[in-house]
Parts: C-alpha cells; sequence; structure tokens
C-alpha cells in the first residue's frame, strides 16, 4: 500500500507547526505518511525531519508553486495572512489559495482540507450558532478574504474548518491579548460571563490530521472546529492566573464601563477585539468531531498547564 502524502502550506506557522508535528508522530507510531512541507521562509541549517520533504513557496507568488503539488494525495492549506491591507490579504488568502488549489488539482490531489476562522462570522455576539446559521460579516480584510478563499476550497471540493480562539505554545495573539487587556481594564470584564469557542493548537492539529489521513474524504462543507464546549471568560482568566501566566483580575466591571476603561487607555488591541474576546462568541462545534471519530479532548483550560511555560516565557519577552 502506497504512503499517503500531504502537501501541506502553512507548515512553519503556529497551527502549521502543531499539524507537522502531529503528522511525524502518526509516522513514528507506524503511519504510512510522507509530508511535503511548503514555506515562504528560510529553513535554516536543521535537516529535515525524516518523511518530510521542503518546498520554499509563497502563495502571493503562484509561479513559486510550480509542481509542489505533483504526487501528493492530500492538500492541507493553513498558510495565510492574518494582517495586513485589502492588497495584501487579496494577493495572499484569495489570489494564493487559488493557485494552491489550482495546482493540486491539476497534479491530481483527491483531498483538500483548509484552515479558516469563525472569525468570518464578524462582531456577533453569537451563541451556539451552526455552521453559517447567521450569514458571515466579515470585518477586517483578513476575514474578508479568508471567507472568500473558502469558497474556492468549497468549489474544488474540500472541507473548510472554522475554530474559534486556538490556545497553546505559538499562540502570539489570543493570550497576549488578554494580559494588554487586564493591564488597562483591570476586572472581570462584565463578571467575566462571556463564552468563547476555544481549542487547544494540538487538539486542532489532531482534528485536521484525522481529516487528512483518513480513509475515506469528508464530503465537501464548513464546519466549526473548536471544542464543542465553550469557555467563560472568568474560568479562562482565573486558570491563566493560576498558571502565574496573567495576574488575577479583581472585582467586576458592568461592560460599558469597561469599553470606558479601554478607550481611556490606549493600547494594541481594538474594542472589537476585546468584545470578540470578552463577550458572547461561541459556535455548535460537535459535528466534525463525531464525523471523523476523533475524541475533542478533555478542554482548552485543561490543556493551558502543557503550554504555561511558553506563555510565561513569551509575555516576558515582550
Amino acid at each position: 500500500m502506497s504512503p499517503v502524502r500531504v502537501l501541506l502550506t502553512g507548515s512553519t506557522g503556529f497551527v502549521g507547526r502543531a499539524v507537522l508535528r502531529r503528522l511525524l508522530r502518526s509516522r513514528a507510531d507506524g503511519a504510512d505518511i510522507e509530508v511535503r512541507a511548503v514555506t515562504r521562509g528560510d529553513f535554516g541549517a536543521e535537516p529535515a525531519p525524516e518523511g518530510v520533504e521542503r518546498v520554499r513557496a509563497d502563495l502571493s507568488d503562484p509561479a513559486s508553486l510550480s509542481g509542489a503539488a505533483r504526487g501528493a494525495d492530500v492538500l492541507v492549506h493553513l498558510a495565510c495572512l492574518v494582517e495586513g491591507d485589502d492588497d495584501a490579504c487579496e494577493r495572499t488568502n484569495v489570489a494564493g489559495t487559488r493557485a494552491v488549489v489550482g495546482a493540486a488539482r491539476r497534479a491530481g490531489v483527491g483531498r483538500i482540507v483548509q484552515l479558516s476562522t469563525a472569525a468570518v462570522y464578524g462582531p456577533g455576539p453569537h451563541r451556539g450558532i451552526a455552521v453559517d446559521e447567521v450569514a458571515p460579516a466579515p470585518v477586517s480584510a483578513a476575514s474578508r478574504t479568508r471567507l472568500a478563499a473558502e469558497r474556492i476550497v468549497l468549489d474544488a471540493g474540500g472541507v473548510v474548518l472554522r475554530p474559534g480562539l486556538v490556545l497553546g505554545a505559538g499562540d502570539r495573539w489570543v493570550v497576549p491579548a488578554l494580559g494588554e487587556l487586564l493591564r488597562r481594564v483591570p476586572a472581570r470584564w462584565d463578571g467575566g460571563r462571556g463564552r468563547s469557542s476555544i481549542v487547544d493548537v494540538e487538539d486542532l492539529a489532531r482534528l485536521i490530521g484525522a481529516l487528512a489521513t483518513a480513509p475515506d474524504a469528508l464530503p465537501p462543507g464548513v464546519h466549526h472546529a473548536s471544542h464543542p464546549v465553550p469557555v467563560r471568560n472568568h474560568g479562562l482568566m482565573t486558570r491563566l492566573a493560576e498558571l502565574a501566566v496573567l495576574e488575577q483580575a479583581s472585582g467586576d466591571l458592568p461592560w460599558e464601563q469597561c469599553l470606558t476603561r479601554l478607550r481611556e487607555t490606549p493600547g494594541r488591541v481594538s474594542e472589537r477585539q476585546f468584545t470578540l474576546l470578552a463577550r458572547d462568541h461561541w459556535y455548535a462545534s460537535e459535528e466534525i468531531w463525531r464525523l471523523t471519530g476523533c475524541a475533542p479532548g478533555p478542554g482548552p483550560l485543561d490543556r493551558l498547564a502543557g503550554a504555561a511555560d511558553w506563555y510565561r516565557a513569551h509575555l516576558a519577552a515582550g
């Protein structure tokens, strides 16, 4: 039986590194998997692990993808631009997705899995909605173009995943943003009642690995890809304080006063992002775990201990 040959974009990103680790772990456990890892950056002096072929390419330069998909069975498309203006996001997230999906289809790749984001739904609040139960209404260039990229993948017969917040070692946005917000608004925001869809990066990687290597591909479609049980903001902030990642908040502050305090103390995190992190944004996410037979795990709060050292070092350095 021939190996499963996976073409992996975004292999040096936050989620991409975790997916590559998961595929290599499966290989070490006896699965017959080969990975062609695409990145636009330098590889450095470290040799590629056994079973990994490295390819340098840039999604904003379609010509650089020539031959990248040759011989592949599965495209796992994780690369995207999460910050940038309209033109930059359009080049990478839309034109780049069109280029890599086109290359995959010309090469006869039979399975495509793409990572998108629940941020395509826009400001919210969202409470337990199913896929597209509310119409997507993205507000940033990154989210608008990632939504457009979904259509390209779906038209090619692929599966699209929309996780909410992703935590774990390598997270340079969620927990650092929570830390900044706690300094600017030192309180339990609206009593910490807000619920969020969250997934640990290693659990998300397990899910993506299962989708890539299962004997049978899922039908084309969009799926929420967070842990099925949403997390209250109070629970998340308390757990981060217990692990000495962030300070413990004391005292409740009504939401309107939270916004007033935020506006009085300028910083990097916007009011829209504060709302996303602190108020209800959770999505029905049971289906994809059931369809893949992949257990969602104990939940992101239980996983945080494994990332606590990384978070403490990153926040101290930043």
